[in-house]
């Protein structure tokens, strides 16, 4: 099986500025969750806002399903979670028919029922307006002058929107495990999902560094399709007009990539020769997602970073807070400052 390496992307502000350590305790890493909608308060889904700490989703999801008593399948989630790390999230447990047990004996020294609430229909993947974060980097060293001025250009003009690392597994072994998958070996349903998102991330995220490389990741590029901010709603255009170009500098509209899979080009001209040019060069990987019958889709190549404000607690140490819209990475913010 061919080992395929993820590389070190191209930086947009120059490379970091400093080292420093995340996570150094479950409490230096702290994301909540923001739902997309207001649970109605009435139906036969609880939703539950939980606190963890040092837990991962899905075993807190089975817990939830023996606790209550339902299938596994009962029980759902809007998106995964980090286990090393404070997190505040979303489940519903389908309880037709069924009052409410009491959620607080559910509670355990890493679990905490923040709310309780009905809704009418289950909860899904990805039904996120997006994530806050509160992060902590120890043992900080570095130009603290070039780490601010980093700061103040990412809040002011976003970032490359990478897929973060932890898409890729331990040493990229995702992507290499779906090559081996498209070669014929036999795999588990979930694990092929992994496998396939691994596939598709690895390709935008090869995309994106070409765009950043020609330093247009931002800019239009003649045949682009845009994505309105915080939507998934997209146009193509052949030619940027002033229109475009002024939405682009207000962070209005984003250049989009593809998430590669059967369908049409949504791209033409330059953009269309910058994204076949990155899937010709991988083309086990192309043929395997579309001979998997995944469909194509379209990512924004940059993101804004909300309500980014920091400050160094002392010499050593640097507080982060801020959100980003759902399917954005935390460390792909980090990654711009510290190694």
């Amino acid at each position: 099986m061919q080992n395929i390496e993820i590389p070190i992307w191209p930086y947009v502000y120059g490379g970091p500025s400093g080292t420093g350590k995340i996570r150094s305790l479950p409490e230096d890493f702290i994301v909540k969750e923001n739902l997309s909608f207001e649970p109605s308060g009435a139906g036969e889904h609880a939703f539950l806002q939980i606190e963890k700490k040092g837990e991962n989703t899905e075993y807190v999801a089975r817990q939830l399903s023996r606790f209550a008593n339902v299938r596994q399948r009962d029980v759902s989630y809007a998106g995964l979670k980090d286990r090393y790390a404070v997190t505040t999230q979303w489940f519903s447990v389908w309880l037709p028919g069924k009052a409410d047990p009491d959620w607080t004996l559910f509670e355990s020294d890493s679990i905490k029922v923040l709310q309780a609430v009905r809704h009418a229909r289950k909860l899904k993947r990805g039904v996120l307006s997006g994530n806050s974060f509160k992060l902590i980097v120890r043992d900080w060293q570095g130009d603290q002058a070039k780490t601010i001025r980093q700061l103040e250009l990412i809040k002011a003009n976003g970032i490359a929107n990478y897929f973060g690392s932890q898409r890729f597994g331990n040493a990229g072994q995702n992507v290499s495990k779906a090559l081996g998958m498209f070669e014929g070996a036999k795999v588990g349903r979930e694990q092929r999902s992994i496998y396939l998102s691994a596939v598709r991330s690895y390709l935008f995220n090869l995309i994106l560094a070409e765009r950043v490389a020609q330093n247009n990741w931002n800019q239009p590029v003649v045949g682009d399709t845009y994505q309105f901010d915080l939507s998934h709603s997209c146009f193509q255009s052949d030619q940027p007009d002033a229109e475009i170009i002024r939405r682009l500098e207000a962070k209005e509209i984003h250049p989009t990539g593809v998430l590669w899979g059967r369908g049409n080009a949504d791209v033409s001209v330059d953009a269309l020769a910058i994204e076949q040019a990155v899937i010709d060069t991988h083309p086990q990987l192309a043929q395997g997602l579309m001979a998997s019958d995944v469909d194509r889709d379209r990512r924004a190549l940059r993101v804004n970073v909300q309500d980014l404000h920091w400050q160094f607690i002392d010499d050593a140490t640097l507080e982060l807070c801020f959100t980003l819209p759902a399917g954005s990475y935390a460390t792909s913010v980090l990654r711009e400052i510290i190694v």
